[in-house]
């Protein structure tokens, strides 16, 4: 069996100082900034419900971005070679986090919702089960501890628009 690995560099630089450091925990803030080579920075911070700014990605939104970002990319990239045309993707994806005891906490599953519009003539039963093919593929679900489920609607467009 082949195999390549791939190496992803992110630096993540904490900007919530307000002069004080981490002397008390409401007194820091949140706010950092994800940065890549070549790439705009990601301007984040905690959940609003650990003191974050909301204005702000927070990692929990991040992870959910991935898990749908990851899923559409292999879903786009399947249709594709099976001759299936998308024209409009857009997933409305949701993870359900349970915080325990002590403040540890866990996601217990991510929902995609992706909304898949196909052009006129295209297989809508094989464009449903590339969803599938695509879970099966998508690295990030296949790395993560928890269930992440797929609830697709596909639709063919409108031949008078």
């Amino acid at each position: 069996m082949s195999y390549r690995d791939h190496r992803y560099q992110t630096v993540v630089r904490w900007t919530g100082n307000k002069g004080t450091g981490t002397a008390g925990y409401r007194t820091y803030g949140r706010e950092h900034v994800i940065e890549a080579d070549c790439k705009p920075p990601i301007l984040a911070s905690s959940d609003p419900q650990f003191l974050g700014d909301r204005t702000r990605w927070n990692p929990e939104e991040m992870l959910v971005a991935s898990l749908s970002a990851c899923h559409q990319l292999w879903y786009l990239h399947l249709c594709s070679d099976a001759g299936v045309i998308v024209t409009d993707y857009e997933d409305r994806a949701e993870g359900l986090m349970r915080e325990e005891g002590g403040g540890a906490g866990r996601f217990l599953r991510v929902v995609l919702h992706p909304s898949v519009r196909l052009k006129v003539g295209s297989d809508v039963h094989l464009a449903v089960a590339l969803h599938g093919k695509a879970h099966e593929l998508c690295y990030i679900a296949r790395s993560v501890a928890f269930p992440v489920e797929c609830e697709a609607r596909v639709s063919i467009e409108d031949a008078t628009a």
